[in-house]
């Protein structure tokens, strides 16, 4: 690709680069990047740009309004505010971050988006320097598209969407046969001047003036044409094929309003605004990276400021899909309730199931950002959730699919009658986060997972004739009698509890929950996806198990204050808690409890994440299970085998042992086979061999301590 001009309008040779300026901060040569010549700035441009700036360093942070951010934007978001800080060595007071609505597509863009990304980015607690929409530049960019115009680098194509695509196609090919060192006419011949280089890109700028103009007021039908960049088709880089600069939309715009049917396209947009926004350092993700060339190119042909870009790997994360086509297919499909349901790796959707900004940002600040391509593991965001959850959380008791228990001494084990209450304090660790009190009554609820018919050895839960500890009580209870419903459901047991000084100390302390404990609905969450990287049949790959409700659960009624109504925001942090053996939870948006009257609505929780990272255990077929317990037996009767093996003597060995038994009829003096079972002498070699099987066989009595 040949130098540019230093004038656009003129095709004269380039005057020698600038010398590079001195380095501002010790980093800055952490966010260097490919080099292109017309990234270069002049010096005049440098000064301009020093002399608005100083010592300040900006970045900004261009999401556009089509969707709810996502936990990638999380990553871009740590990057532009304080990572790429970080890594130049700007100090604090130097440092400034520009929030931009890159809003050029009216079609998919609304009120809605606008309001839930400034709500985000403010939830994750970032303070831009000034809140910026690219439409506000309207007519400074249809202004700047004019000086294109006039100085011959844009024109205005009526090339259908077809014709585009075979331009591109055709132009593509001949640039691959130059490359490969073929002539472009034998192996991609034009055929059609129409095609390549198009019928309009010759055409004069009055004419080219005349028509953006009707394209402006609206006196040609949507998609019939576009201004494209005069640029270049013989580059390696496909988005240097005269992109889209503008083209036509019937449709009013959410933030600059009615009126215009004349957009923008975003590759002419978002460089300019940079540029226009005094921005330092255009940061954006890896597949950007093929449009350093458009981007640079048009800074160039209209002579303005050429910020530093800077490309970094975009955050894959298993489990999951950040592209916006599909997370808007999951909503739209009603895979999911929204754009904040707890299963979508949206900001919302993090927050409502319990994520914190403080969580996103270490996750993000860990993750880093460099330039290698890779895919997180969702288990660290969770563990990254449960060291942050852990110290803040308040515990508290809670049975997710509770089974009534009956004590049934209860008077025995408060004979006073005054109830058994304990003082219990909100955090193990930190004294300052209070106490609570929990009353132990004659009818109290268990978790299901804490109860099984059949005891097991490793089993250490509660069950028939059998003693646990209860949380907080100091002492057994034990169950003496099960209640069944028809179909065989425990519905009740009936126990006793047991504080006596010789009692059998237990494995293990279960929870509870008493009799006035609160009803809440407790929502589960799993994985979204069966597979960590989905693949392009996503949709077949998303997983129907990933929710799931337990509708009866029950929870310690001195949360009731924590878990009002009034204190449940869309918007905000919900309050969290520790459900003690069961996980970390918050309170969803959908609660409608009242804690003043105690009713008012349903209670709802949504599980953040286990209180361990769970390791999920693979459900064995009949076949399998057939399987291991045909390899169990065999190993028994081998090893029954072996032990009456080492009851042979080595002069009985070859008549008794099981692989030699029936093989030979005579034997020496010492046991060793002379003729085999037809009465055939046997060879010497093969009493060699028969001599060292018998002298392992020795060796194998001594080390059983056997002579």
């Amino acid at each position: 690709m040949s130098a540019p001009p230093s004038d656009p309008s003129s095709s004269a040779a380039p005057p020698p680069p600038p010398p590079p300026p001195s380095e501002s901060y010790p980093g800055e040569k952490a966010l260097s990047a490919r080099e292109l010549e017309w990234a270069v700035n002049s010096p005049s441009l440098l000064e301009e740009h020093r002399a608005s700036n100083g010592s300040i360093v900006r970045t900004r942070f261009p999401p556009e309004p089509n969707g709810f951010l996502h936990i990638g934007h999380a990553k871009s978001m740590n990057m532009n505010f304080s990572l790429a800080f970080e890594k130049l060595g700007v100090p604090l007071e130097n440092r400034r971050t520009v929030f931009r609505y890159d809003d050029t597509n009216p079609d998919a863009e609304s009120e809605e988006y606008i309001d839930s990304l400034r709500r985000d980015m403010e939830w994750m607690g970032w303070k831009p320097e000034r809140t910026t929409y690219s439409s506000d530049n309207f007519e400074t960019l249809h202004n700047l598209a004019v000086r294109l115009i006039e100085r011959g680098l844009a024109y205005v194509c009526d090339m259908s969407k077809d014709e585009m695509e075979a331009q591109r196609d055709l132009a593509r090919r001949r640039v691959g046969a130059i490359g490969q060192g073929k002539d472009p006419d034998v192996e991609a011949p034009i055929s059609d001047p129409d095609i390549l280089p198009g019928r309009n890109r010759d055409t004069s700028v009055e004419r080219n003036l005349r028509m953006f103009e009707e394209m402006r007021l609206g006196l040609h039908a949507e998609g019939s044409m576009t201004l494209r960049l005069k640029m270049d088709f013989e580059s390696s880089n496909p988005n240097m094929y005269d992109l889209v600069a503008y083209r036509i939309k019937y449709t009013s715009h959410p933030h600059a309003g009615p009126g215009r049917c004349l957009y923008p396209a975003y590759d002419f947009t978002h460089g300019i605004c940079d540029s226009l926004e005094r921005i330092d350092y255009s940061i954006c993700t890896l597949e950007f990276e093929t449009r350093r060339e458009p981007y640079y190119w048009i800074l160039w042909a209209l002579d303005m400021y050429k910020p530093k870009v800077y490309e970094m790997s975009r955050l894959n994360l298993e489990y999951t899909v950040l592209s916006k086509r599909r997370l808007l297919k999951l909503v739209n499909k009603e895979y999911v309730r929204g754009w904040d349901d707890p299963r979508m790796p949206t900001i919302s959707g993090l927050r409502r199931r319990g994520y914190t900004a403080d969580i996103l940002n270490s996750f993000c600040n860990d993750v880093g950002a460099t330039r290698a391509m890779n895919v997180v593991e969702m288990e660290k965001l969770d563990q990254t959730a449960r060291l942050k959850l852990g110290p803040s959380s308040r515990r508290a008791m809670a049975a997710l699919d509770p089974i009534k228990v009956i004590i049934t001494n209860f008077d025995d084990a408060d004979p006073s009658g005054e109830g058994l209450t304990f003082d219990v304090n909100n955090s193990p660790t930190d004294e300052s986060m209070g106490s609570h009190r929990v009353s132990l009554t004659s009818t109290i609820y268990i978790d299901s997972s804490d109860f099984r018919l059949k005891d097991a050895k490793t089993y250490y839960g509660l069950a028939p004739n059998k003693a646990v500890g209860l949380k907080y009580y100091g002492g057994n209870m034990f169950c003496t009698d099960v209640v069944k419903d028809a179909k065989g459901k425990v519905t009740e047991l009936k126990c006793t509890l047991d504080k006596s000084e010789g009692r059998k100390k237990p494995k293990s302390f279960i929870t509870w929950v008493p009799s006035d404990g609160i009803p809440c609905e407790v929502r589960v969450y799993g994985h979204l996806f069966t597979v960590p990287e989905p693949t392009d049949r996503w949709e077949e790959e998303v997983n129907p198990k990933s929710e799931a409700v337990h509708p009866n659960a029950i929870i310690d009624p001195s949360v009731k204050d924590a878990v009002d109504a009034s204190r449940v925001d869309r918007w905000t942090s919900n309050p969290a808690l520790q459900f003690e053996r069961l996980g970390y939870f918050v309170v969803d948006v959908d609660t409608a409890y009242s804690s003043s009257s105690n009713s008012g609505g349903k209670l709802v929780f949504n599980r953040t994440v286990s209180l361990k990272a769970e390791i999920k255990v693979h459900e064995k077929t009949p076949a399998e299970l057939a399987a291991i317990e045909a390899r169990r037996s065999k190993a028994k009767a081998d090893e029954a085998a072996k032990k009456e093996r080492l009851k042979i003597s080595p002069e009985d060995f070859f008549k008794l042992a099981a692989e030699f038994k029936g093989k030979y009829t005579q034997y020496d003096d010492t046991g060793l086979p002379t003729h085999d079972k037809d009465g055939k002498e046997v060879t010497k070699s093969m009493k060699k061999k028969l001599e060292k099987e018998r002298t392992k066989f020795k060796k194998q009595l001594m080390k059983a301590g056997k002579k």
